[in-house]
């Protein structure tokens, strides 16, 4: 009996040694806080990280890194995106049928040479014999000019230059909505990367309660289930992970898409989600989208055009003088004579009164109805505007909100990390903690994006920047972006 007292006691003290061992070996863990796994309350607003930590690539042939930011990527799709690229050739078609209207006003030239053997039936009859002939036309230059039209030229001309500028303000129009969709596929691209490094962040720590959780279980202070419930939400967490670099790579595939170069190379993201103040009235927003938004311009022009054109169907009565000439050379030879004919005409057109009628009648309406079309477009445009403010006003008010959310989660987490460090914890409040801050985190750069998206929206409905220090497109050449 006394043997096995003997056993006992120094079983226990070598136990005692052996956790004294344990825990001078690492004896952070259950006593201490580690400042830089668990940082202060303080310390909870995002800091803009490295291009290291913060980039990411595409791969591709060429082994190179561009550092690309928002402003290079608006260059690049006012020079690779096909929507613009196919605007713009609809500006040079439409400038090249203005000038074919205005070629009505130059001379027209034509050349005629042939030859023909001729036998007349009549005159064959009259001198009771077959008169057969050769006929040689050598050459045959008209020329013929159109003096006056009583202006349908002039109205025709004018329609298509009408046209014309529809086009450029369509163009305008096309650049306004590529811009935003760049921005908003930059902005999405941004919280992409922002949702992974917090899911990498995430795996780190459930990766040291899981370490944590299994130090306990050896020393005997924590069940296995401690253990299995760490485990379960790790696992969880690299699958979140891998949702996010997949999203990373969906968000950089979109903006390369908009961009008009879906097969970029390699590039850096070199700046974050960030807030930038962007303070207007709504009063203000309409007194810019009133000089600035192509799609008010260009119901302006149709009208326009529709009031043209029932001027032009209203000359249909009108004739047109010309003068023309003509000068032969030819006969039974091909040099034997010459011959020349000039003139000026007056040429009416074929009359139809019932059609030309009911045609103005047409036309009339259509400029009605192009008047009722732009006051509905104009109304929509209004209410679009007030959308895109209230949402922006909105989505900035949310800012300090979902920060203050932050915040709490942090300092919860803060606590139930502590608690579980020195052992007092529970495995699930933890988990609880760790997931309210992951969503915090979430929450917080999800209002960022939506704030920037809709500032870019704003932007979009009123067709101008308005924020000081960003991309000012230049709507005269259409061609160049500057900084406002």
């Amino acid at each position: 009996m006394k043997k096995i007292i003997i056993v006992v006691i120094l079983l226990s003290f070598f136990q005692i040694n052996a956790e004294a061992s344990f825990w001078k070996k690492d004896e952070a863990i259950g006593n201490e806080i580690k400042q830089e796994e668990y940082p202060e309350s303080a310390d909870v607003e995002p800091k803009i990280v490295t291009k290291e930590e913060h980039s990411t690539t595409i791969k591709g042939g060429v082994e190179n890194t561009l550092d690309v930011n928002l402003e290079d990527c608006l260059k690049y799709a006012l020079g690779n995106n096909p929507r613009i690229q196919s605007a713009m050739q609809d500006v040079f078609a439409s400038d090249s049928r203005l000038r074919q209207v205005w070629a009505s006003y130059f001379p027209q030239f034509s050349w005629q040479s042939g030859y023909s053997r001729i036998k007349q039936l009549q005159l064959s009859d009259v001198f009771r014999e077959n008169l057969i002939y050769n006929y040689w036309v050598l050459g045959q230059i008209s020329a013929s000019q159109m003096l006056y039209d009583f202006g349908v030229t002039q109205n025709q001309a004018t329609i298509r230059r009408l046209d014309n500028q529809g086009y450029k303000v369509i163009l305008t129009g096309t650049i306004n909505d590529v811009v935003y969709q760049v921005k908003d596929a930059y902005y999405n691209l941004q919280y992409a990367l922002e949702a992974k490094r917090i899911a990498e962040a995430t795996v780190k720590q459930y990766e040291t309660f899981y370490n944590q959780a299994k130090a306990f279980y050896q020393v005997g202070t924590k069940p296995k289930v401690d253990v299995t419930i760490a485990e379960v939400n790790l696992s969880n967490a690299k699958l979140t992970l891998i949702q996010a670099e997949h999203s990373v790579n969906i968000a950089m595939a979109r903006l390369n898409n908009t961009i008009g170069l879906p097969y970029f190379n390699k590039y850096n993201l070199s700046d974050v989600l960030r807030f930038d103040p962007c303070d207007i009235s709504l009063n203000k927003a309409i007194e810019i989208t009133q000089e600035s938004r192509p799609e008010f311009q260009l119901a302006e022009i149709k009208v326009e055009q529709a009031r043209q054109n029932v001027k032009l169907v209203q000359k249909s009565y009108f004739p047109q003088f010309t003068i023309e000439g003509q000068y032969q050379i030819g006969g039974k030879h091909p040099t034997s004579n010459t011959g020349y004919n000039y003139g000026g005409y007056i040429n009416f057109p074929t009359i139809n009164g019932m059609l030309i009628k009911n045609e103005i009648r047409e036309a009339r309406s259509l400029y009605s109805k192009e008047q009722s079309d732009a006051i509905n477009t104009k109304n929509d445009i209004y209410l679009e505007v007030q959308n895109a403010y209230y949402t922006l006003d909105e989505k900035k008010s949310k800012i300090p909100v979902a920060y203050l959310g932050l915040k709490q989660a942090k300092e919860n987490y803060d606590l139930s990390a502590g608690r579980y460090k020195v052992g007092v914890g529970d495995p699930i409040e933890l988990n609880q903690a760790q997931v309210q801050y992951q969503n915090a985190q979430l929450t917080y750069f999800q209002t960022m994006y939506e704030y920037n998206s809709a500032r870019a929206n704003l932007e979009k409905s009123i067709g101008r920047n308005i924020c000081a220090g960003e991309v000012q497109l230049d709507l005269k050449t259409k061609k160049k972006i500057k900084k406002r």
